[in-house]
């Protein structure tokens, strides 16, 4: 859970300030990464009201992780900014 909070509230919000990002806010990586595993609006595999955090799965912890570091990876922004597009899409946002 630390490292999946470190990515999302410090790193990514941190690189895309350096960067220029599309998205600057914790909650909007959280929400494009988790959005982004479950291949989905996250809420409609986990319990909103018990948050992702606490809802996920070790496996599923892990899977977000690995999504978080595919976008530490492209510094220009061009992986957030496609998956970004795509999680509003699920949202009927896009």
């Amino acid at each position: 859970v630390a490292q999946y909070l470190e990515l999302t509230r410090e790193r990514l919000p941190a690189l895309a300030a350096a960067h220029g990002w599309c998205l600057r806010l914790d909650h909007c990586f959280q929400r494009v990464v988790l959005d982004t595993h479950f291949g989905c609006c996250w809420y409609e595999r986990l319990d909103q009201r018990r948050g992702a955090v606490h809802g996920m799965s070790a496996e599923q912890l892990a899977g977000c992780i690995a999504v978080a570091e595919r976008l530490l990876r492209d510094p220009s922004g061009a992986v957030l900014a496609e998956l970004n597009a795509k999680s509003l899409e699920y949202r009927g946002k896009g």
